[in-house]
């Protein structure tokens, strides 16, 4: 492949990586066998904050990322561009093993992790554009409301109070984002907007100034104790990090600790001033509503507005594949919700359509852990909300790995284990199966108005809540 077209097959990954000044010409990739302190596969947001985190705290250290493709290929390069405090995984689990102090702490850890987002931009002058405008949650019908209610109360239960979340009329949401069909909500000031892409990009920068050192271009190809084969040589590493996310489906021995799930997105062309003073949105906020089949938004800082949401089908034996990324059924959904929401942008132009898989482990919790010698660590199992979360499991893989006792190797995440995915193709029906009752949830509570009581506690049930 030449690079021109190099460079033009990962621009068309997604809007972020298109807009990008720097030229997506990939690293050189490695050529020579090699010996690190700590090898990590995965040049994507975990496997960045992890060398990042290390370098950081151990600039001693050899540092190495191997990725396949270039740094930002994947999640990290494709997502809504949330930072949330959003974490996979259910409260009620966890509070079973680490009580609700447990629960508070990895909430606190989470809102921590946006602040070390922002920090780490301002230092390593990445232009990311964080803007921390909060996320709202719109309700547009009953059910709807119901869902945002309990979401609220939910916080409260668990002691957190006004200041992580709060209810509000159909005005107050109207004043942040008029959405059409607004009949009330919810708002969290937890949530930064970003462009994925530039972070993930100026990370990669920022490691390699601090001596690390990051091969594109170069697959590992088999994993042993202590040494990665890979398709330019072997590095042999006293720690070997896992942190490649969907992709770690692909590797034999982790073929059903994670599946990979796709969510797919839209963006408009660049809005114009009369759209923008219509419908507000002027603080940097993520946008959602509480149907079923999440959908997630953001206005970019070109004034675009970025739009996702799941439903792209699961593919039988865990496959990824680059036509995947691609499903006119979903795409199509996405710009009739967009539609729906704000129906001045019917005449807009869609200007990129992209996708990706996200990493979703059997029980749905999110983890972080490392065997016990020190040899293998491993962070993942995002659920989509990976944007934040990655950075967590990156400060948290250096201090596990550097033998560091904090607060961060003592939260509830640190050494679960999931179980694992059901064999072919017990795994697809279910999986599939989830897809089909979340949509007709969704399709049977706008037609009547009520809650489609018995598939959400079957949907619940399935994954994990």
């Amino acid at each position: 492949m030449t690079g021109s077209a190099s460079t033009d097959r990962y621009r068309s990954r997604s809007l972020w990586l298109d807009g990008l000044k720097e030229p997506l010409v990939p690293r050189d990739a490695l050529n020579t066998n090699t010996a690190v302190d700590v090898a990590i596969i995965g040049g994507g947001f975990t496997g960045l904050w992890t060398a990042y985190s290390l370098l950081i705290s151990h600039p001693e250290m050899r540092v190495a990322i191997i990725e396949k493709e270039i740094v930002g290929f994947g999640a990290s390069g494709r997502n809504g561009g949330w930072a949330s405090a959003l974490f996979a995984g259910s409260r009620e689990a966890m509070a079973k093993t680490h009580g609700v102090e447990g629960v508070l702490r990895m909430h606190q850890a989470m809102i921590e992790s946006i602040a070390d987002i922002e920090r780490t931009c301002i230092d390593e002058g990445i232009d990311a554009s964080f803007l921390r405008g909060g996320t709202l949650t719109v309700s547009r019908s009953p059910t709807q409301d119901a869902r945002t209610i309990a979401s609220v109360a939910d916080d409260r239960f668990w002691g957190l109070g006004e200041q992580h979340s709060s209810l509000l009329t159909k005005a107050q949401c109207d004043e942040m984002i008029k959405v059409a069909g607004t009949r009330e909500g919810a708002f969290t000031p937890n949530c930064a907007r970003i462009n994925p892409a530039a972070l993930a990009r100026g990370l990669a920068v920022a490691i390699e100034k601090l001596g690390g050192r990051v091969f594109e271009q170069t697959n590992a190809l088999a994993l042993s104790p202590g040494s990665v084969v890979t398709s330019g040589g072997k590095i042999s590493a006293e720690t070997i990090v896992i942190a490649n996310e969907a992709w770690s489906s692909q590797i034999p021995e982790r073929k059903r600790s994670i599946v990979p799930v796709y969510s797919l997105m839209i963006a408009t062309e660049p809005l114009g001033k009369d759209f923008w003073n219509e419908i507000g949105w002027r603080n940097g906020e993520t946008l959602t509503d509480a149907r079923r089949m999440i959908i997630y938004a953001q206005r970019t800082a070109d004034d675009r507005i970025a739009f996702g949401g799941r439903g792209a089908p699961y593919h039988f034996g865990s496959r990824i594949k680059d036509s995947y990324d691609n499903n006119p059924r979903t795409f199509a959904l996405l710009e009739k919700a967009l539609i729906e929401m704000f129906p001045s942008t019917s005449g807009a132009a869609i200007t990129h359509r992209w996708g990706g898989p996200l990493g979703v482990p059997r029980d749905w919790e999110s983890s972080v852990g490392i065997t016990e010698n020190r040899s293998l660590a491993w962070a993942g199992g995002y659920v989509g909300d990976g944007v934040t979360t990655t950075n967590l499991a990156g400060r948290t893989l250096a201090d596990l790995i550097t033998g560091n006792t904090s607060p961060l190797t003592d939260l509830p995440w640190v050494g679960h284990k999931s179980k694992k995915w059901e064999v072919e193709p017990l795994r697809w029906l279910g999986i599939r199966s989830m897809g089909a009752i979340t949509r007709s949830i969704d399709s049977t509570e706008a037609r009547t108005k009520r809650p489609a009581r018995l598939r959400n506690r079957i949907l619940d049930s399935l994954t994990g809540h």
